[in-house]
């Protein structure tokens, strides 16, 4: 079942179909940075974006850093040498 979600940004309604979203994670998401309730800005949605690009860049920022800690193919293949 398709969902919908309506914004009121600058006294216009805008709603917006959510597709599948049978757990809410996605509309509990958008309702993290931007509120159904209170009318918003153009402002408004120009901050919810750039708080959500900071979000995405420290995951992406923490995900780098995980993976350069993981071993190289070459770092495997060595320590597997060394067992030899």
């Amino acid at each position: 079942m398709s969902k919908d979600i309506t914004f009121h940004i600058n006294n216009e309604a805008y709603s917006i179909n959510l597709g599948e979203d049978s757990d809410d994670q996605l509309e509990l998401s958008i309702k993290k940075f931007l509120s159904v309730e209170d009318p918003l800005t153009t402002k408004d949605l120009l901050l919810a974006y750039l708080r959500r690009t900071q979000e995405f860049v420290n995951f992406q920022n923490e995900v780098e850093k995980q993976i350069h800690m993981l071993p190289t193919l070459e770092n495997l293949e060595e320590l597997k040498d060394s067992k030899s």
